[in-house]
């Protein structure tokens, strides 16, 4: 692998005791789309929240780039700004406009002029269909053009690294389509992404590597064709059968 955009060492965390991520380890290189898939409470969504520095691990040590941002002193919002975060109930501000909404990073965070965000907003907007909604609010847009702004907001600041939580758990099905071919477009520009999904057949044919959670604990990984096809663990054989009934 050549230098990896994102590395976790030995990550743990818990909440009251319990355990929810037990000595992770994961290195994502550049161009990498990986899918975190596993039960409800295997611990994808907390290692998402955990690179982000939403919560903060209780031991082990993560790098973006050659940076450790597990570090304590390090800065939340310095190390946010390198990464795009899209979450299942789409997050966005319902008293800002969609143009406002996507381009709030860029003008608070990185000082990126006001004419030059909306310019490269308004290009992003589009490209998935919706510069039509650009001056619209939320709450005017369908479930799954909603989160498609919210993934534009996550990339409008060019990040390093997109994390991608549940995008399609909260839409209706008919709307899932949409959202996924926006994922697919961003793994053909080359984004670096890493998502945690319960979409079986999307991480099969879209991710480069498939990484299996159960307890907080990494059990299997490995390409995506490989892992659904002839997983190793028992564990992941138990899982896969439940949801595709084969494997």
């Amino acid at each position: 692998m050549t230098d990896p955009v994102l590395r976790l060492e030995g990550v743990r965390k818990t909440f009251d005791e319990r355990v929810v991520l037990d000595g992770v380890d994961l290195a994502v290189a550049p161009h990498e789309v990986i899918a975190l898939i596993g039960a409800s409470g295997s611990g994808k969504s907390t290692l998402l929240r955990c690179i982000n520095l939403i919560e903060r691990i209780d031991d082990g040590r993560i790098w973006l780039g050659d940076r450790d941002i597990s570090d304590p002193r390090v800065t939340a919002d310095a190390v946010r700004a390198r990464i795009g975060v899209v979450f299942q109930q789409f997050n966005l501000f319902p008293h800002l406009r969609v143009i406002d909404n996507v381009t709030l990073a860029s003008r608070a965070v990185l000082k990126v002029p006001r004419a030059q965000a909306e310019a490269t907003a308004l290009a992003l907007l589009d490209r998935v269909g919706l510069a039509d909604h650009a001056r619209s609010y939320p709450d005017r847009l369908s479930g799954g053009q909603q989160q498609r702004v919210a993934i534009v907001r996550a990339i409008a600041t060019n990040p390093e690294l997109l994390l991608l939580d549940e995008i399609t758990s909260a839409l209706d099905p008919q709307l899932v389509a949409e959202v996924l071919d926006l994922v697919r477009e961003l793994k053909g520009d080359g984004t670096t992404i890493v998502m945690a999904t319960h979409e079986m057949a999307f991480a099969r044919d879209v991710a480069d590597r498939v990484v299996f959670l159960d307890g907080g604990v990494i059990v299997e990984q490995g390409p995506a064709a490989e892992v659904f096809s002839r997983p190793r663990e028992e564990r992941t054989r138990a899982f896969l059968h439940r949801f595709l009934g084969s494997a």
